[in-house]
């Protein structure tokens, strides 16, 4: 009878003592969520970017890996050049296709995250994220490519802790050195020498049209050999730039002789203003603007 009586209590002790159990390690594993989450980018480095260029980025990385799973004998091709080596004309493009008001928030473009949302909800799917320039930073050196909420919130705290720790000017560079423009293809020097034969310091307003605006998808996408979509998005940066009067008025009337591309063929080589830095350039308009 006595054990009658104990069988019922030793299996109740052991549900008791299983629910705390399984409690405790519910606990457990939302702390550690909460702090890989929310708690783990606040100990990422990064005030070393301040004088430091990055090696290889997390997207480089992301690449490799790829590369090797597919049996793909690619390298990175990056050549690092600072901001004062590129021509403003490409800097002026990359922020109209990329980021217009990179010099007016701080971080985040509010507008175009809730143009993003809005359009992610009419097509069902987490597809458009609103991205500034810092936000692409943080996701390219630090994080993977995946569209997940855990991602973002890093990608928001990152992006965060760039614009109190480094300059627009470096932020922007840092970009324009670690963007991939092609495959295997990362840094706007890389591209703009694979693409074009010649240095991103003189990169004319078309090229560097072009070669904005392929970013949204660089693998998709050619410099070379547009597609319509590129012609229209090359063609708008364009008239931007030109209706901004970033392009210089003695220098539009050769531009618009020497197109790199018409509007049924691939890229041909054509003659090009031979431009001086010293005299052509204004570097010095670039973070004002």
């Amino acid at each position: 009878m006595i054990f009658g009586y104990i069988t019922p209590i030793i299996i109740l002790f052991d549900r008791v003592s299983f629910m705390k159990f399984l409690k405790s390690f519910l606990y457990l594993f939302l702390l550690m969520v909460f702090i890989y989450v929310f708690v783990y980018p606040f100990f990422i480095e990064i005030s070393y970017l301040k004088k430091e260029n990055p090696n290889l980025t997390a997207m480089m990385k992301f690449r490799m890996k790829q590369w090797e799973e597919k049996g793909k004998k690619l390298k990175i091709y990056q050549i690092w050049v600072p901001l004062n080596r590129i021509s403003p004309y490409l800097i002026k493009a990359v922020l109209i296709a990329e980021d217009d008001k990179f010099y007016q928030h701080e971080g985040f473009d509010l507008e175009a995250i809730k143009k993003a949302i809005e359009k992610n909800l009419k097509e069902g799917k987490l597809k458009y994220g609103g991205s500034t320039i810092t936000q692409q930073v943080a996701k390219n050196l630090f994080l993977n490519p995946s569209k997940n909420p855990v991602r973002k919130i890093q990608e928001a705290i990152l992006t965060w802790r760039l614009e109190k720790t480094l300059t627009k000017k470096r932020i922007l560079e840092i970009y324009l050195n670690i963007a991939e423009w092609g495959e295997g293809i990362f840094g706007i020097e890389a591209a703009s020498r694979r693409y074009f034969g010649k240095s991103s310091f003189f990169l004319t307003p078309w090229e560097s049209a072009y070669l904005a605006a392929v970013l949204p998808n660089p693998l998709k996408y050619n410099p070379i050999k547009p597609s319509e979509y590129v012609r229209k998005r090359a063609r708008l940066i364009y008239f931007i730039m030109k209706k901004r009067g970033i392009i210089k008025e003695e220098f539009i009337e050769i531009e618009e002789e020497t197109k790199p591309f018409s509007e049924t063929s691939e890229f041909e080589p054509q003659p090009q203003l031979e431009l001086q830095p010293e005299k052509n350039l204004n570097f010095e308009s670039i973070e004002s603007n």
